[in-house]
């Protein structure tokens, strides 16, 4: 389904998508030199203060972010024309960040594919219920899906259980090409982990890194959380479902201050991500800046973000995202829902009786 505006977009979108070899080398330069020199002066920094060393490995966490915008880019082709080249670079900063690129690359393409689309949610994206299936559910299914959207699940424990343990596994879609490139990349942790504890120590590289890394998983899920998370997102049905209005309407603008932007690579610039993934992020800025076409957005503050994190339910009927406060307060506890529910539970326990 493509409107008027949808087709006007291909047109401008394409004097972007050509990458400049030069900037893309300087981004991986001016971003993985101070990602090393930070490591070891937080490390240095152990002699002084614990404290210095893990301050130090928290401003790390910026470059970190920027070294998985580079895997990010190359997994969508925009950072270098050449396939081997991306695959090299992704892989190698793959391995950085502990994520293996050719999965996570097959992964997030499906969330640009399927993103603000109801009837296929859960491909790269925050599991979101709307209303009426929040209503539907039983007393210990809704307890379930509070603890799951709770900010400490999405933003610490989640993003933790996803980048340190999930992506060391197998996933059901993986083919053989996956598999390497995980394989390959879990062993290349396995031996720089185990070469930094025996010759620095386990305690030292714990002291180091863990900050850079619950950090970054931290900032970098808050990112992609929030870009989305929003009272008038973009949620349709199938038929529908727009691919511009889903890019416009359900990815927003995060402005950051200018070093921010800098430091998290301007994914804040989500919308003309997902409008077109193959703009290389160090174009990004100066598409929206020359086309008042990808003006007409939703633009996020800083401290405006935060309150997505609160933001649980799709409302059909209002079109807008809500808390579960205002689910509540709009639609209460249905009780014929929850007698039918009941009895509908009671029912084969009443038929193994009359067996019996």
């Amino acid at each position: 389904m493509e409107t008027v505006a949808s087709q006007d977009w291909k047109k401008v979108v394409r004097k972007y998508t050509t990458p400049d070899p030069i900037k893309s080398w300087w981004q991986v330069f001016n971003t993985l030199v101070p990602l090393f020199l930070l490591w070891w002066l937080a490390y240095e920094a152990l002699s002084v203060s614990i404290w210095l060393a893990i301050a130090i490995s928290c401003v790390n966490q910026f470059f970190n972010i920027r070294t998985f915008i580079i895997l990010h880019d190359c997994g969508h082709g925009s950072f270098f024309e050449q396939k081997w080249l991306r695959t090299f670079i992704g892989t190698i900063c793959g391995i950085l960040t502990f994520t293996p690129y050719k999965q996570w690359t097959r992964e997030h393409a499906g969330h640009h594919n399927t993103s603000g689309n109801l009837d296929k949610r859960g491909i790269g994206d925050v599991w979101t219920l709307t209303a009426d299936e929040y209503t539907m559910k039983t007393p210990l299914q809704r307890l379930g899906y509070h603890i799951f959207r709770f900010p400490l699940v999405n933003f610490i424990i989640g993003p933790f259980y996803i980048f340190q343990i999930r992506f060391r596994f197998k996933q059901r879609f993986d083919g053989p090409a996956e598999d390497r490139n995980r394989w390959l990349t879990n062993f290349a942790l396995f031996a720089i982990i185990t070469t930094l504890c025996l010759t620095i120590g386990w305690k030292a590289f714990l002291i180091v890194h863990l900050p850079i890394v619950l950090v970054s998983n931290t900032i970098g899920t808050w990112l992609f959380f929030v870009q989305h998370q929003y009272e008038d997102t973009y949620w349709r049905k199938n038929e529908e479902w727009d691919y511009f209005e889903a890019s416009m309407k359900g990815s927003s603008f995060l402005k950051l201050p200018k070093f921010f932007q800098w430091g998290t690579g301007n994914i804040g610039i989500h919308h003309i991500h997902h409008l077109s993934h193959q703009i290389p992020n160090y174009y990004l800025r100066k598409a929206y800046d020359e086309n008042p076409l990808f003006q007409d957005c939703k633009v996020l503050g800083f401290w405006e973000s935060f309150r997505g994190i609160w933001l649980k339910l799709w409302d059909e009927k209002h079109k807008e995202l809500i808390s579960f406060g205002e689910y509540y307060r709009r639609y209460g506890v249905r009780s014929d829902v929850w007698v039918k529910r009941a009895w509908q539970s009671f029912l084969p326990w009443t038929r193994n009786f009359r067996t019996a």
